[in-house]
């Protein structure tokens, strides 16, 4: 979920620690605009991927570890975020939004985490939101809710195997300069990454 906010905030904050990056979007051009963004001292892949669409995201996935190296951290961050409410919903359209946020998620811990765990672990860090579910975002309210119980689920079978697993929530817009600005929030999945194990945060709530 590389993207111009949160996905922009969290690989500068993380090539300042000298990691090398594997960013992923759909869209070439949304890439290459993160990556100017980007210190150009570090690694940077840049990788076309659709989180929906599972063989996609494998592939994606399988190039990003061949141009940088099993991931210390994932990053997920993808969301379809717009207005819905419950009279307008088709089937298609939860399913959409359930396979960007949920979906994409699962597959991508799946298809990783093993990996990292024989390698000896790291960190899986997923953004959610939605705290209070919204009668007017409720495909939204959905997946936030389904990323928030996956990161238990993870954590319930990896954790003690050297995984932190945990999930960012965010409580409002994200909005650069003020409380929920993506410099800010970045601050938060570095600090996940860097937690002693002893106290290990499932959840941070924004």
């Amino acid at each position: 979920g590389a993207g111009p906010g949160i996905g922009a905030a969290v690989a500068r904050r993380f090539a300042r620690e000298n990691r090398p990056i594997a960013l992923l979007a759909r869209r070439r051009e949304t890439l290459e605009a993160v990556r100017s963004s980007v210190d150009t001292q570090v690694a940077i892949a840049t990788v076309a991927a659709d989180c929906s669409d599972e063989r996609s995201l494998r592939r994606g996935l399988d190039t990003a570890v061949s141009e940088v190296g099993l991931p210390e951290v994932v990053i997920y961050n993808a969301a379809m975020i717009h207005p819905d409410r419950i009279g307008g919903l088709t089937m298609s359209d939860i399913l959409k939004t359930w396979a960007v946020d949920v979906g994409g998620a699962a597959i991508a811990g799946s298809h990783l985490i093993p990996t990292m765990v024989e390698n000896g672990g790291g960190s899986f860090l997923i953004t959610g939101g939605m705290p209070t579910p919204k009668f007017d975002y409720v495909t939204l309210s959905l997946g936030k809710f389904g990323v928030r119980t996956l990161a238990r689920i993870l954590d319930a079978e990896f954790a003690t195997q050297g995984l932190h697993v945990a999930s960012v929530t965010i409580s409002d817009v994200v909005t650069p300069g003020g409380r929920y600005d993506p410099g800010i929030i970045a601050e938060h999945y570095w600090s996940l990454h860097v937690q002693p194990v002893e106290s290990w945060d499932l959840e941070v709530v924004i």
